[in-house]
């Protein structure tokens, strides 16, 4: 199947080695990829989940088409965290990126997903994992981000700090390190939403969604809402239970899911499918 001369690829969800399928898209044909890659040595049977000291050789080539297939001004964003072997962590992600700058991406920023519910727990020399990474990268510097739409309350530090300004709060204040940062304490004044930090604070999912490492809807849809707008293409290639695209559905994007797995691509189509029908359900 080729797609070049129609949209029929897109709100589908795919089965398939997600290279492959990619390879029939159109060049620049996708705004947004947001996904979550199998972690080293994870999922062997779903996706083949490769060692540590082989993550960068085997993902390169889903790289590849993904820097094809994305616009100019589109953005990819991994969310992945390094494993702990033998007692240290692995460096494959730090490897990875530094691999995927050199076939010409720009890795822009290293999001943090803090996971407010994360279960409690030690191991000999760690407590349990409460982060990870969501990489940014794009093909150039300016890309689409459209950062009004994920502003955040202020806060209620506001309603006392901001009333009682001193000499000082009323003038930039530049750092004492010479870095060049300042600070005007009046520019907050009347603001009731304010940019975020690049520190997102999501609960994980406790429910049983029928797939062994599913993250939450709010995750994808942070994304989804700072580099895209309706009627955009947002993909993942490793599409697992449907997040992404039921993310994309209710954001009013197009979508493109594909998952290695047969059967977490049909849990993922019904998924699309029960979202659609819900949806359609209140605007009647």
């Amino acid at each position: 199947m080729k797609f070049q001369k129609n949209k029929k690829y897109l709100n589908r969800i795919y089965s398939g080695d997600a290279v492959k399928v990619m390879q029939q898209f159109p060049d620049g044909s996708v705004d947004l990829i947001v996904t979550s890659p199998p972690y080293a040595d994870r999922r062997k049977k779903q996706y083949g989940g490769p060692p540590p000291e082989e993550y960068v050789e085997w993902f390169l080539p889903f790289s590849r088409e993904f820097y094809r297939i994305l616009k100019p001004k589109g953005s990819v964003v991994l969310n992945i965290k390094e494993n702990a072997i033998r007692g240290e962590r692995h460096t494959y992600v730090l490897e990875l990126i530094i691999a995927m700058r050199k076939e010409g991406w720009l890795w822009v920023e290293d999001y943090i997903w803090h996971k407010k519910n994360a279960f409690p727990g030690k191991w000999s020399n760690r407590f349990r994992d409460a982060w990870e990474h969501c990489l940014h990268f794009t093909k150039r510097k300016d890309f689409n981000m459209y950062q009004d739409s994920v502003k955040v309350k202020i806060g209620d530090w506001a309603d006392g700090r901001l009333k009682s300004l001193g000499v000082n709060d009323k003038k930039r204040s530049m750092s004492k390190t010479n870095s060049g940062f300042g600070r005007q304490l009046t520019n907050w004044v009347g603001k009731r939403k304010v940019y975020p930090s690049n520190v997102l604070h999501l609960s994980t999912i406790s429910a049983n969604k029928n797939h062994c490492a599913v993250f939450p809807e709010t995750l994808p849809a942070w994304f989804i809402k700072l580099f895209t707008r309706k009627g955009n293409v947002v993909l993942d290639p490793f599409i697992g239970s449907g997040t992404t695209a039921i993310a994309a559905i209710k954001a009013k994007r197009n979508f493109i899911g594909v998952d290695f797995s047969k059967l977490y691509s049909k849990i993922a189509n019904s998924a699309v499918k029960e979202t659609i029908k819900s949806i359609q359900k209140t605007r009647k």
